[in-house]
């Protein structure tokens, strides 16, 4: 411990051997770290608060892009080149005439010392931050809060005007777009006319390639199948049932004509009909009504030929017309079965003999069928379009609130010189004492008996201590004044800087 104290006194002795280096070295090391302070401008911050909402009056399906998009937009925009080359013309950084070169430099200036801070989803915090080292203090707090007025105004006034300017620049847009569609369509339209022209007979007519027609065909020729399957079981029924029971019923006497020759006059009475209204011989329901003419006259004969041993069974009447019936149905759908058939082998054959023609009709069925949803779309977009644009027009779409003002610094946010100024202070007499000490270090002396004896290895008889005469004293007091002095004006100079600080500080307010 004892040892300890002697190596504290001994580094305190060395120091104060060499005050008048450490009274220096604190002064060269204050005046440069204070001038290097003083040239630093001070940093003045406005802040503001914005409120951008987005007046969803359309549903979200005809919004273009949704008000969440509309918001980042403004996010990304608010700070924009466009917009800050106004706002550094407005406030006067940009002089009349100024170059390309100084436009460019405002900009880049300002967008780095401006910052967007989304509180919320609609909410933003705004920032600008002012330290050019050409103006005054109060010039640049005055400097900060202009520009935070001035871009909140520019931006009102562009999204006022931007919204009704983009919806008439989106509908000139959508209609160039929609009409070179259109004539693509036509074109297409046109050469698959041409086409289908040039090649009659070789492409089938109707909506669709030859691949969808066959697809077509084949799913209806399935449905055809089980029906027919169905009606054949439901004919078959009636014939068992019509031979299981008895045409006449005998002995029992009757007048009147006969019930088979009064169908067969009704079904004649309907062939005619169907004549007259231009239905041909091929036609599936007059294949049918013949053939039930045809078993009706079979089974007048026989009633004709037959006497009079008793009168028509109308059970077997009413099962003569059902199976007339489900046989003139077995027949239709027989017809329609050959009749898809052969369209299906037709259709198969074309594409077989002529491949090419085949894929060219489709590759331009497929072009038309593109341009064709393109156009639809576009139409839709530009409804779309000019509904948000009435909206924008006879409503408020983007209301801009201004919930904070910009602020009126009166202190400089950075940077904070009466804690430099102390610091840079607190350097000084540190390294003043720091370079006494390590100059102490370098040079070889010994400052008690003690430390001699142990750096000798010999043994110290004594030591003479110093005697002060009162000449000696009297010069020593006077440069412990002088010294005192030296500090007092270092401590007094950090003091009067502090004053000075705090005056430019109350001359902003």
């Amino acid at each position: 411990m004892n040892s300890l104290y002697d190596e504290l006194r001994v580094a305190l002795h060395s120091v104060w051997t060499r005050r008048w280096l450490v009274l220096a070295v604190a002064w060269g090391i204050c005046i440069l770290g204070w001038l290097a302070i003083a040239s630093i401008p001070n940093r003045y911050d406005s802040r503001a608060r914005l409120l951008v909402d987005v007046n969803e009056i359309l549903p979200d399906d005809a919004q273009i892009g949704g008000g969440r998009a509309q918001i980042d937009q403004i996010r990304e925009t608010l700070t924009s080149a466009r917009n800050m080359e106004k706002v550094a013309a407005t406030t006067g950084l940009l002089p009349a005439g100024a170059s390309e070169r100084d436009k460019a430099n405002a900009v880049a200036m300002l967008q780095k010392n401006i910052k967007v801070v989304p509180q919320q989803d609609n909410i933003f915090e705004i920032t600008s931050s002012i330290a050019i080292g050409s103006l005054s203090d109060a010039d640049n707090a005055k400097l900060a809060s202009a520009v935070l007025e001035s871009l909140i105004t520019v931006f009102r006034d562009d999204q006022l005007r931007g919204g009704r300017m983009n919806a008439r620049e989106g509908l000139k847009f959508l209609d160039a777009q929609i009409a070179d569609r259109e004539k693509a369509l036509r074109e297409v339209e046109a050469r698959r006319a041409a086409f289908e022209a040039q090649n009659i007979g070789l492409v089938p007519g109707g909506a669709g390639s030859p691949a969808q027609r066959v697809e077509t065909a084949r799913a209806e020729l399935s449905q055809i199948d089980s029906q027919l399957v169905a009606a054949q079981a439901q004919l078959a029924a009636a014939n068992g049932q019509l031979a299981s029971t008895p045409a006449t019923i005998p002995g029992v006497g009757g007048v009147g004509g006969s019930v088979a020759r009064q169908q067969l006059a009704g079904a004649q009475n309907e062939l005619s009909a169907m004549r007259s209204r231009g239905l041909t011989d091929a036609h599936p329901d007059v294949i049918a009504l013949k053939s039930q003419i045809a078993s009706l006259k079979a089974q007048a004969d026989r009633e004709g030929s037959g006497g009079g041993g008793g009168v028509q069974n109308p059970a077997y009447a009413s099962l003569a017309a059902m199976r007339a019936e489900r046989q003139a149905t077995v027949s239709a759908l027989t017809a329609r079965k050959s009749q898809l058939m052969g369209d299906i082998a037709r259709i198969t054959a074309q594409q077989i003999q002529n491949p090419g023609i085949a894929a060219e009709y489709d590759r331009i069925n497929g072009e038309y069928t593109a341009f064709k949803a393109q156009y639809d779309k576009l139409l839709a977009q530009r409804e779309q379009v000019r509904l948000r644009g009435e909206v924008q027009t006879e409503t408020d779409a983007i209301r801009i609130e201004l919930l904070d003002p910009p602020s009126k610094p009166t202190s400089p946010a950075a940077p904070n010189r009466p804690l430099f100024l102390t610091l840079v202070l607190l350097a000084g007499i540190g390294g003043g004492v720091g370079v006494a000490f390590g100059l102490s270090q370098v040079r070889t002396s010994y400052a008690t008996a003690a430390r001699l004896e142990r750096a000798s290895g010999l043994p110290v008889i004594g030591s003479i201590t110093e005697v002060l005469t009162p000449e000696r004293q009297r010069d020593r007091r006077k440069k412990l004044v002088w010294l005192a002095g030296g500090g007092g004006a270092l401590v007094g100079l950090y003091a009067l800087l502090l004053v000075v600080e705090f005056i430019q500080r109350g001359m902003v307010a």
